[in-house]
């Protein structure tokens, strides 16, 4: 389910908004693709208590192992992204200014939340 959401520019690296989505969040584990594996990330992990499941990048000198059985999990996070995408304002962006796009986001995480059929 989501929680938190930033609209940033299509050209945005993910990564940037990834640390001020997690803080002051109590978690345990954190689940990402490849894309999230930076230095900042993983060593915000570390200070934290979090576990990092996230698979680090080719080019990375030391390669860090990862729980493979956990991070089939992440499929929960693609999932999320799909019941939101499922709904054509959102998909389809049909909102023309940045708030009105914060506004149907909002409304169709609410619905999943409250499990309503919009």
């Amino acid at each position: 389910m989501p929680v938190r959401f930033f609209v940033t520019a299509g050209t945005a690296a993910d990564c940037r908004f990834a640390l001020p989505l997690i803080r002051g969040m109590t978690i345990e584990m954190l689940l990402a693709d490849r894309g999230y594996d930076t230095d900042e990330i993983i060593n915000y992990c570390k200070e934290n208590g979090i576990e990092a499941v996230i698979p680090p990048k080719k080019n990375r000198v030391v390669q860090r192992e990862i729980d493979d059985f956990i991070y089939k999990i992440r499929h929960l996070v693609e999932n999320a992204f799909l019941k939101l995408k499922r709904w054509c304002g959102v998909a389809d962006r049909y909102a023309k200014t940045t708030a009105e796009l914060v506004v149907a986001v909002t409304v169709r995480c609410l619905s999943l939340w409250l499990k309503v059929v919009v």
